[in-house]
């Protein structure tokens, strides 16, 4: 396996492009990433023509693969025929609404914008502009995209910009807290509950390993913040169209948030975000509202079609069993090769998400017969339980270097593509095979 191309064309990069990249993410492969030259089904093809199972699906947003079904194709290439956008309204935006509304519990109407960052952004700026309130409440660890407000480390005593450029100011009006606490939140809201204008958080940390709620979490974030009169917001621009199908994260857990921020598959593969909720919120925004907020490339007619067209597809087919019973067959069985050989390590995710999560602790092998046997699910049985991440601090403390420097390369020497660091998840496509699967179980076993 040669790799001279992508070794030039990342020379030629650095001199054009800051560390070589255009997402620092990518440039977590170590000495330097592979360029791909084009998707097939399940997989990429990188500039020197290695073939690779793709679980990245360019981290999340292509549900369908890389080859798109005939009608989302067509679909996708009248619309851009037709010119590429017109600075009014497009009917597309509207059906692609529509759909949305009847199918996600919580939305009642929804703004499209270009990106999960954008959404989130302005999902907070129209939290405290619907509430008058400052303080947003976020979990460690959880990511909402490169935005002043959440790029922010420490806890509620001393939060601080995690980011050079950040002013602390911003970082005083947010309030970091661990996942799954309901003692920090509940001191967060005692000391600071009248200017809390909103909890933002993912339904379950995607960027940082795949860490599952406790029973119980999500019902309490929603009475407390009922309580307080704040809003309760789930960032659902990884799970959004994934977990829990058509109806998100939010009808798998049972919680209907006030808002939901979506990215990723709302658009297709197409840079896309949106916010959607609430009626009496929604219409906060401007022009109906007081909460400023516009671009010249929302609502884009080509970024709309191949949402709509993929959404629609899913809903007619059976995009949705396919890939979670893949996802189904992975979890399962890196379950069986952990506890052969590497039984501190820990198993993440569900449906069509899944990690391996370097944890050092963990039970006897000889116990593991009982643990959750498709993924952690925070099960109080399971012999894993005590183990198991239960916030990002667990995930952080895991054997991350290991995951970069060392696993990470072995895999893609067995043909694997895997996220680029311990704390991203992976993802199956409608593309994807059994024997992707299969290929991917004996890669494991190889490089574990």
């Amino acid at each position: 396996m040669t790799d001279d191309n992508s070794r030039d064309l990342y020379d030629r990069a650095l001199s054009v492009l800051p560390g070589g990249v255009n997402s620092a993410v990518r440039a977590a492969i170590e000495p330097y990433p592979f360029f791909v030259q084009k998707g097939d089904s399940g997989h990429v093809i990188d500039a020197d023509g290695n073939r690779y199972v793709d679980w990245v699906m360019g981290l999340g947003p292509l549900l369908l693969g890389h080859n798109l079904p005939e009608p989302v194709q067509a679909g996708i290439q009248q619309k851009a025929s037709e010119g590429p956008m017109y600075g009014t309204p497009t009917e597309v935006e509207v059906d692609l609404a529509e759909f949305v509304v009847r199918h996600v519990p919580s939305v009642e109407k929804i703004r499209f914008v270009n990106s999960g960052t954008e959404a989130t952004t302005s999902a907070v700026r129209l939290a405290r502009g619907y509430t008058g309130r400052n303080k947003i409440v976020v979990m460690q660890g959880g990511y909402h995209g490169a935005q002043e407000s959440t790029l922010v480390e420490g806890d509620a005593d001393d939060p601080k910009p995690s980011s050079a450029g950040i002013p602390q100011s911003f970082a005083d009006h947010t309030l970091p807290v661990p996942f799954n606490d309901e003692d920090a939140i509940r001191d967060v809201f005692e000391e600071h509950g009248d200017d809390i204008a909103a909890v933002l958080t993912e339904p379950i940390l995607g960027n940082y390993g795949i860490v599952y709620p406790e029973e119980g979490y999500h019902e309490f974030l929603r009475e407390i913040t009922d309580d307080y009169g704040s809003l309760l917001i789930f960032d659902e621009v990884i799970t959004g169209f994934r977990v829990g199908g058509l109806g998100c994260a939010q009808s798998e857990f049972g919680v209907t948030p006030d808002l939901t921020t979506f990215g990723k598959i709302i658009g297709g593969g197409f840079p896309v975000g949106a916010i959607g909720g609430r009626a009496e919120i929604i219409e906060c925004f401007a022009p109906s509202g007081d909460v400023f907020q516009a671009g010249t490339f929302s609502g884009h007619p080509v970024t709309m079609a191949a949402g709509l067209e993929t959404l629609q597809f899913a809903a007619e087919n059976d995009v949705y069993d396919h890939v979670n019973g893949l996802g189904k067959r992975l979890r399962s069985g890196l379950t069986d090769i952990l506890a052969d050989q590497a039984p501190s390590y820990t198993v993440t995710g569900t449906d069509s998400m899944f990690k391996v999560i370097f944890t050092r602790d963990g039970p006897g092998p000889d116990s593991l017969e009982e643990q959750c046997p498709d993924g952690c699910r925070q099960n109080p049985t399971c012999p894993r339980y005590d183990y198991c991440p239960k916030n990002a601090a667990d995930v952080k403390n895991a054997e991350t270097d290991r995951w970069r420097r060392i696993f990470w390369g072995e895999m893609k020497d067995e043909g694997i593509f895997l996220s680029q660091n311990q704390f991203e998840c992976q993802f199956v496509s409608y593309g994807h095979t059994d024997a992707d699967v299969e290929e991917t179980l004996e890669a494991y076993k190889n490089a574990l």
